[in-house]
């Protein structure tokens, strides 16, 4: 039966084929618009580490008390003061401080310009490597001796790598970066989480270019200029050693608790600390601690753009207002064929039957505007950063499964259109129709 509703449905199509056209163009239009703002939404709010998210947590301590909260939230970023005691009491599985870094180095000697490279970074703590499933190329990480020696060694980028030595295993090299030299122990192969869930929690252009050890770089004024947030303004970088003593924050900080207790047992330590620290007259509040893992602090920092939100929202408003015309059009392409319809209901085909024949109709329709569907998204993705941030639009990527949703959404939407016009076509009087004839 299916076979003879397909055949009438294509012997329909062909006796409008500008009709058809202009119901599969905008069916395709419609779901193209809708799938590659998608496709972008879905790139940017992408878990950026799914594997092992639900392990990683970011601690937050309330320093400030209740008059510098900000919906009653604790500053994201930790002291000096807390993120040195977290790590020496060490209740995590792993964890690493983690401080942003950008400085400029002086070139090889065979690069033919005179002009620095600009690079950035972070200060970590061994753990950070294993912790964040870091690949390498070349070497590995550090150990915890050179942290608690405060051994000049650096890991550096693939790119990195490519820049200052032309690529190869520069593993035991030596690299200068502010006036210090540092070994190379380890070669990061291209790593750039969208976003940089670990720190900055933002979108970055380019990947890391090196990481320090933290001990080293506090030891050696490595952190100056550093930025950090204070109670009564900024951090203006003339005081290094009076930042680590003060109460402004400006350490990142993540954990690894393997398990859902253990989760719940570091809660329990961070407020026991809080206590701690009320106790000896530091903080004059109770403890107002947070301890969220990736996806809910990314979710808690809306790192998701706006625009995007909105764009999203605004390709769905155009994909409904693509079906309201569908709908109308194929009210007007069916009720066309009352004449038809009766005799066939004279015959003695049902209601059934012809909601059927008239749904297989618009599934043809819909599979047609999905092709094109599948043309115009592959044309947005692809030009998409036209129209948005390149960083935002290189997150939005052609795969199967956007293919494979774009095909279902189409067939989806046009038969959802078509229920009504359907319904409609099928209470046609045989009667009034056949006395009319």
């Amino acid at each position: 039966m299916f076979a003879y509703y397909l055949e009438l449905a294509v012997r329909s199509l062909r006796r409008s084929p500008g009709l058809t056209a202009l119901m599969m163009l905008a069916i395709g239009f419609g779901v193209a618009a809708s799938m590659t703002m998608y496709s972008v939404f879905r790139g940017v709010s992408a878990d950026p580490i799914p594997w092992k998210s639900s392990q990683l947590f970011v601690p937050q301590i309330d320093a400030w008390g209740p008059g510098h909260r900000e919906n009653g939230e604790p500053p994201t970023t930790l002291t000096y003061i807390d993120a040195m005691a977290l790590m020496r009491q060490h209740r995590a599985f792993r964890q690493s401080a983690i401080i942003p870094m950008w400085r400029s180095i002086m070139p090889p000697r065979t690069n033919q310009g005179n002009s620095l490279i600009d690079i950035r970074g972070y200060a970590v703590y061994s753990e950070f490597f294993p912790m964040l499933d870091v690949p390498f190329h070349y070497g590995n990480g550090w150990s915890a001796g050179d942290d608690a020696s405060q051994i000049p060694v650096v890991v550096i980028s693939d790119h990195l790598n490519q820049q200052m030595f032309g690529g190869g295993n520069s593993v035991g090299k030596t690299i200068a970066i502010d006036n210090h030299d540092y070994r190379i122990v380890g070669v990061v192969k291209h790593w750039n989480p969208e976003p940089e869930f670990f720190a900055l929690m933002r979108y970055q252009d380019f990947e890391p270019d090196f990481f320090l050890p933290v001990q080293f770089a506090v030891a050696n004024n490595v952190l100056n200029n550093t930025h950090a947030d204070c109670k009564d303004g900024h951090y203006a970088g003339t005081d290094f050693a009076a930042l680590l003593r003060s109460e402004c924050v400006w350490l990142s900080y993540m954990v690894e608790l393997d398990s859902p207790a253990g989760a719940r047992a570091y809660r329990q330590y961070l407020d026991a600390y809080a206590s701690e620290q009320q106790q000896l007259g530091r903080f004059q509040w109770r403890p107002n601690n947070r301890l969220r893992d990736v996806s809910a602090f990314l979710d808690y920092q809306h790192v998701v753009p706006d625009n995007t939100r909105v764009s999203l929202l605004v390709a769905q408003g155009l994909l409904i207002v693509c079906l309201v015309n569908t709908v109308a059009l194929l009210l007007a392409k069916f009720l066309r064929r009352s004449g038809e319809i009766a005799v066939r209901r004279a015959l003695g085909a049902s209601r059934a039957s012809i909601y059927a024949q008239f749904l297989t109709e618009a599934g043809l329709i819909g599979a047609g505007g999905g092709i094109l569907g599948l043309l115009f998204t592959t044309i947005g993705v692809l030009g998409v950063g036209l129209v948005m941030p390149a960083r935002l639009a290189a997150l939005a990527r052609i795969d199967p499964i956007l293919l494979l949703l774009t095909l279902l959404l189409a067939v989806t939407a046009t038969l959802l259109a078509a229920v009504y016009p359907s319904y409609r076509a099928s209470r046609v009087p045989p009667a009034l129709q056949l006395k009319a004839a």
